[in-house]
C-alpha cells in the first residue's frame, strides 16, 4: 500500500478502474467493509483519510476528534487498501474558498442541527474526487443524508463518478458501528442500542397502521425516559429529506439523539418491509 500527503504523490492508475472510499478515519468494520468492496469491485482501492474541518460547527468536537493515523493505515492495508491519501489541511482547505451547497436537502434536520456541515462536505468531497477521479466511490447508508447530499451534487454538477451506498454495519447489540462511539461511556454505550431499537419498532408500529403523529411521539418519549435528549425524529423521503406522512418504498426514519453528551444519528427503512 502505498501511502501520499499530497496530491502530487498519489500516482494513481489511469487506465483502470478505482474504487475510493472517503473518510475521516478512526476506522472500524464499515470503513473496512467498503474498502473490501471498493477492492473486489474495481480492483484498485483508493482511500482518503482526513478530518475535514470545514463540515464541524464552533461548538463541535474538531479538536478531540479520534486520531491514528498508524493503526488507521495498518488496518486499511489489511482490508485491501491499495493508496492511502493523507492530506494536510491546507492542502484542500485554503483561501479564498470555493464551497458547494446542495441547496434545500442540505437545510434540512442534520442541516439545521449543524448550520454549514453539509456545505464543508459536499465542498471537499467533490475537490476529492477531483483529486482521486475515482470510477466508483463508496459511502455508507448510517449517514443517510450525507448520502443523498453527495447523490443530489453528483447528478447535478455531472460528475463523472457511480457511487455505491452500503448498509450500515452494526454491532452484535445493533448499535451502528461510528467513530463517535469511541466518546460513550460504559452507561450510555448500554443505552444506545435502543436509538436504532426505537426507530424499528416506529417502523414496525406504522406498518401495522399506526399513527405518524403517535407513533413518533411513543418513541421520542421512550428515548427521553432512557436518558437520550432527542433532537429529531421522523418520517421522509430517503433521496429529498421531504417529510412524509405515510411511508412508501423511498421512505425512511431518521433519528438524532444525544446520550450523555455524544451525538448519534441512526435510520430504518421502508424498502426492507417490502413497501
Amino acid at each position: 500500500m502505498r501511502t501520499a500527503r499530497s496530491a502530487s504523490e498519489l500516482n494513481l492508475p489511469t487506465n483502470a478502474p478505482i474504487g475510493f472510499v472517503p473518510t475521516m478515519g478512526a476506522f472500524h468494520e464499515g470503513h473496512l467493509s467498503l474498502m473490501r468492496r471498493a477492492k473486489a469491485e474495481c480492483g484498485f482501492c483508493a482511500v482518503s483519510l482526513f478530518v475535514n474541518p470545514l463540515q464541524f460547527g464552533p461548538n463541535e468536537d474538531y479538536a478531540k476528534y479520534p486520531r491514528n493515523e498508524q493503526r488507521d493505515s495498518e488496518l486499511a492495508e489489511s482490508a485491501g487498501c491499495d493508496a492511502l491519501y493523507m492530506p494536510e489541511a491546507s492542502e484542500l482547505v485554503g483561501k479564498p474558498l470555493v464551497t458547494i451547497k446542495v441547496a434545500d436537502l442540505s437545510g434540512r434536520y442534520e442541516g439545521v442541527s449543524r448550520p454549514g456541515h453539509f456545505d464543508g462536505v459536499a465542498t471537499i468531497v467533490c475537490k476529492l474526487f477531483n483529486i482521486v477521479r475515482p470510477s466508483v466511490a463508496y459511502f455508507g447508508l448510517k449517514d443517510l443524508q450525507q448520502c443523498a447530499v453527495v447523490d443530489l451534487m453528483v447528478r447535478d454538477l455531472n460528475l463523472p463518478v457511480a457511487l455505491r451506498f452500503c448498509e450500515t454495519v452494526r454491532e452484535a447489540d445493533g448499535l451502528a458501528m461510528s467513530s463517535r462511539n469511541a466518546y460513550l461511556g460504559a452507561a450510555a454505550r448500554a443505552k444506545a442500542p435502543m436509538l436504532h431499537g426505537s426507530l424499528n419498532d416506529a417502523r414496525s408500529a406504522l406498518i401495522q397502521g399506526s399513527a405518524l403523529g403517535e407513533t413518533l411521539e411513543t418513541s421520542r418519549r421512550a428515548l427521553e425516559e432512557m436518558g437520550f435528549e432527542v433532537d429529531y425524529i421522523d418520517l421522509v423521503d430517503r433521496w429529498t429529506f421531504h417529510r412524509l406522512d405515510v411511508p412508501g418504498p423511498s421512505a425512511a426514519l431518521i433519528a438524532a439523539a444525544r446520550i450523555e453528551g455524544t451525538r448519534l444519528i441512526d435510520n430504518a427503512f421502508f424498502e426492507e418491509a417490502g413497501l
